[in-house]
């Protein structure tokens, strides 16, 4: 691990070009439960699985339902930026890192400072009402009874985040993908790799510095150029 430590820090010394790439391990040491961990949502009892919660049918069909579930377990608002977070945020401030692409929905890399963030899932900080379109906050849809409605015009309210059956943003993708192919060194954090389209953004990577950091083993080790396994934050504190 030093070794692969003192050659991480020497690429991120030299590099003023950095995309980072992270997943759900980068917010569960802000205390934000994983979807696939142990004690994570799909391992938790309700009436239907996490998955089907999350769906764009489910949601159509038991918005009452889905939401009850979201408050209680999707809006994680008193979580803080953690030391990966901030890191990141600091490399972007020294013009060492040119984006974050991330697949969580939690808005803790642009609470630590970052400002180039490419939201792959969405964000509950933004919710829309599907009539008129009005804003509404996390803390509206927290503080709401039942399906939250648009004070304008009655609307129903939907959190900008990406259902399953629901395709991801195409301007986000874009940029996303932009971003990868034109990097110098992909850092990879946090994240399984199994979830697509997300997990194949790797793939328009063309560089040779290809940093691979999680707690587990992922498809894509072999790929790497670098393998870090542990903590993120504790990594990203040491460097």
């Amino acid at each position: 691990m030093t070794e692969a430590l003192e050659t991480l820090r020497q690429w991120i010394e030299e590099s003023d070009n950095i995309v980072f790439f992270g997943g759900a391990g980068v917010s569960t040491e802000s205390g934000i439960p994983d979807f696939r961990s142990v004690d994570g949502l799909y391992h938790q009892q309700y009436d239907y699985p996490p998955e089907t919660i999350l769906s764009h049918t489910f949601y159509r069909k038991k918005t009452e339902e889905f939401y009850g579930f979201y408050r209680a377990k999707m809006l994680a608002l008193d979580a803080k930026p953690n030391a990966a977070h901030k890191k990141l945020a600091q490399w972007e401030q020294e013009g060492k890192l040119r984006a974050v692409v991330t697949q969580n929905i939690d808005g803790l890399h642009q609470a630590a400072g970052s400002k180039t963030v490419y939201e792959l899932h969405g964000s509950v900080h933004r919710n829309y009402c599907e009539k008129c379109g009005a804003f509404y906050d996390a803390e509206y849809i927290l503080n709401s009874t039942g399906v939250p409605v648009c004070e304008k015009c009655n609307g129903q309210i939907k959190p900008d985040v990406v259902l399953y059956e629901e395709g991801l943003d195409t301007a986000t993708m874009q940029g996303a993908i932009r971003a990868i192919s034109q990097a110098d060194i992909l850092i990879i954090g946090g994240t399984s790799l199994t979830v697509y389209p997300a997990a194949g953004l790797i793939d328009y990577y063309k560089g040779n510095k290809l940093v691979l950091i999680n707690k587990s083993v992922t498809p894509m080790d072999s790929q790497a150029d670098l393998l870090l396994q542990g903590s993120i934050g504790e990594i990203f504190s040491q460097l």
